[in-house]
């Protein structure tokens, strides 16, 4: 069976929806591109949230400890060890690999306990404030150094969230994990997570309340918003942000400043979650700007449609189905675009469609043409046959004719495989009931289906 973007959960068969689970479903081979932000735990009202915050703070802050005792290279080395963690799979890469900060780096982020006199006394009370003097120090590295101080609550959690859902888990060597008692991280350990079945690394699980796109403390937001300018540069000089690094390592009240500001503000604050539908009024615009479109490729017309439907199918389908990619594939020398969606089997009519089908992704191939040919049935039908599963979506402009829909119906008798159409007609009816709420817009695609079966013989 071919996985388009396999998650966890789709490779061991679990039809549980994203929306349904704690947890943000890691992909195998790419990032999930959101992060772990430390303020969402602090500002949390669980009391474990507060405490995992609170050992992460003096965590980083017992690096100023090592600093004071001479142990310079003790605490560079836990920097650096902290600043990457793997398997929890959150950023851009598209290997799930990353890279540690460098020994310099790590002794530049030292230097603030020694540069700025607060630090050096009181120590950091929210540690990302290190993107605020430190070059290339952004989203990406706090959220990895957060999870590697925590890592084995991540793993707890893990294992949790695996038992009540039932994904298996197998004995895996997680590098590295930190000890909160020793304030050290220890040699390789042995433990029982699940794993990426290409290279049988572990994978770690991360709560969906704890992600963000970027800090609630982050340089772009103290630079746009809260920078003395007038202070740092001359008029007409380009704005360099190292400038404004350095200005805040001889200011620290401008610092201090910001982030009593952002906490004043907390209750701004909220998750992101990993998908979100457009709004109505969004989803209606969508849907008149296709319907004016013509059909064919002038004045690429065909990619506006694509589109267009790429962010109007993505919200009106879930969270019955989570969107997992649009793709490009090429068929007898033509170009074709499909979005496929993760089937979580979450109602009777997808559980079907898995069960008589085969299908655990749905392709819906986008054809801006005024008729559906028969060459346009065969190109879908051979990518049925890489594997997906035996059901199709066509999304056109117009009903599918009669000889064109008998193709399809000789197909379900030959071969039981299903190709239905949603057209223009259709998708202004599912943007109706998203807009009323009253039904999920999947129940079209349900109709269509129905339809189709009822036109096949017995």
């Amino acid at each position: 069976m071919v996985l388009i973007r396999p998650r966890v959960t789709d490779y061991y068969g679990i039809s549980l929806p994203q929306a349904q689970l704690d947890f943000a479903i890691p992909f195998f081979d790419e990032d999930i591109p959101l992060y772990v932000d430390p303020f969402l735990l602090w500002k949390s009202p669980s009391q474990q949230d507060q405490a995992l915050h609170t050992s992460i703070i003096n965590s980083f802050n017992h690096l100023n400890f090592l600093l004071q005792k001479g142990r310079e290279t003790d605490a560079k080395e836990i920097l650096i060890l902290a600043s990457e963690c793997e398997e929890v799979g959150l950023g851009h890469s598209k290997s799930r690999k990353g890279i540690r900060v460098g020994p310099n780096k790590a002794r530049e982020i030292l230097a603030l306990f020694q540069d700025i006199p607060e630090y050096g006394k009181d120590g950091f009370s929210h540690f990302e404030e290190i993107q605020l003097y430190v070059r290339d120090i952004s989203t990406d590295r706090v959220s990895d150094i957060c999870c590697s101080f925590i890592k084995s609550f991540l793993i707890d959690f893990t294992i949790q969230q695996c038992e009540q859902i039932g994904i298996p888990v197998k004995r895996s060597v997680v590098p590295r994990l930190y000890d909160y008692r020793q304030n050290r991280f220890l040699v390789d350990q042995q433990v029982y997570l699940p794993v990426n079945p290409e290279n049988e690394e572990p994978v770690i699980f991360v709560p969906k309340r704890w992600l963000r796109f970027t800090p609630w403390i982050n340089f772009d937001d103290y630079f746009r918003d809260y920078c003395p300018r007038d202070e740092i540069f001359n008029p007409g000089e380009p704005e360099d942000p190292v400038k404004v690094l350095n200005y805040n390592r001889e200011n620290y009240g401008v610092v201090r400043h910001y982030v009593e500001a952002k906490e004043r503000t907390q209750e701004d604050c909220k998750n992101d979650p990993l998908f979100k539908q457009i709004p109505v009024s969004s989803a209606k615009r969508k849907l008149a700007a296709i319907e004016n479109l013509p059909s064919g490729k002038v004045d690429k017309a065909d990619r506006k449609y694509e589109d267009y439907l790429v962010q109007l199918l993505a919200s009106l389908l879930y969270p019955d189905l989570d969107f997992a990619e649009a793709q490009s594939r090429t068929d007898s020398g033509v170009l074709i675009r499909d979005l496929i969606f993760y089937n979580n089997r979450s109602i009777d009519f997808l559980r079907e469609i898995h069960e008589d089908y085969g299908n655990r992704q749905l392709v819906f191939e986008l054809k801006n043409v005024k008729t559906i040919e028969r060459e346009h049935i065969n190109q879908l039908n051979r990518y049925l046959n890489t594997g997906l599963g035996r059901f199709g979506v066509f999304v056109t402009r117009n009903r599918l004719p009669r000889a064109m829909f008998q193709n399809t119906i000789d197909l379900w008798s030959g071969q039981r495989r299903c190709i239905i159409a949603l057209t223009d007609e259709d998708l202004s009816l599912m943007v109706n009931v998203f807009e009323s709420k009253q039904r999920p817009p999947i129940d079209i695609v349900k109709k269509k289906y129905v339809e189709f079966r009822r036109a096949c013989p017995s």
